[in-house]
């Protein structure tokens, strides 16, 4: 899955009409809800705020409303945008000003639709991978030389805890934890033992 690199707006005009996309991160539906509602009272002139949303890891809660737009002409084509490029965590409002031409069932389609691809490809993607947290302990003793170890390696050390042990906290791709185990047995001489944790996402520009 992906998500937007950061908010922003971007802004169509067709024939007249300014089609204005604004997208901001959303991790719950309660927050894509407030934010749709912000952008109802920031341009409380435009005669339409069409929106669309996808959220979870999975992108499994979905949602679009055409709010007075002809049934299927825009908060659908704005959420098939989203799935499109497989966004999660995220919301699109577009604000219609409606400039006087009426642009017919498939022009509706297209504008909306391309309000959002514009502002997707203006504010940027992150792509979203799955990292396992991994943490694991050592004596003080060991524990410079296993950090300098890991950090040469390129393991991606997270968090670093010296009490009477020093814990490292790492997060490593889930299609490679099995490997980094190996590798922190075979260089530790199985002194330093992991400890799986929660599954999380990383993001990673695209």
């Amino acid at each position: 899955m992906r998500t937007i690199r950061r908010s922003g707006e971007f802004e169509l005009e067709i024939k007249r009409s300014r089609f204005l996309c604004a997208l901001s991160r959303a991790d719950s539906e309660e927050g894509a809800r407030e934010f749709i509602a912000q952008r109802r009272r920031l341009h409380h002139d435009a005669r339409h705020h069409c929106s669309a949303y996808v959220l979870d890891a999975d992108g499994r809660t979905q949602r679009s409303n055409d709010d007075g737009e002809p049934a299927g002409t825009a908060g659908a084509p704005m959420l098939e945008v989203l799935r499109h490029h497989e966004i999660t965590g995220a919301v699109a409002v577009v604000s219609r000003y409606f400039g006087g031409t009426l642009l017919g069932a498939g022009g509706l389609v297209r504008a909306y639709g391309g309000a959002v691809s514009a502002a997707l490809e203006h504010v940027g993607l992150a792509e979203l991978r799955p990292m396992r947290l991994v943490s694991t302990t050592a004596e003080h003793s060991l524990a410079g030389r296993l950090e300098n170890d890991l950090r040469s390696q390129g393991f991606s050390v997270s968090d670093v805890d010296y009490g009477e042990r020093v814990r490292f906290v790492l997060r490593i791709p889930e299609a490679e934890v099995g490997a980094f185990e190996r590798w922190l047995a075979e260089t530790t001489g199985g002194a330093a033992e992991p400890v799986r944790g929660e599954l999380v996402h990383a993001e990673v520009p695209l």
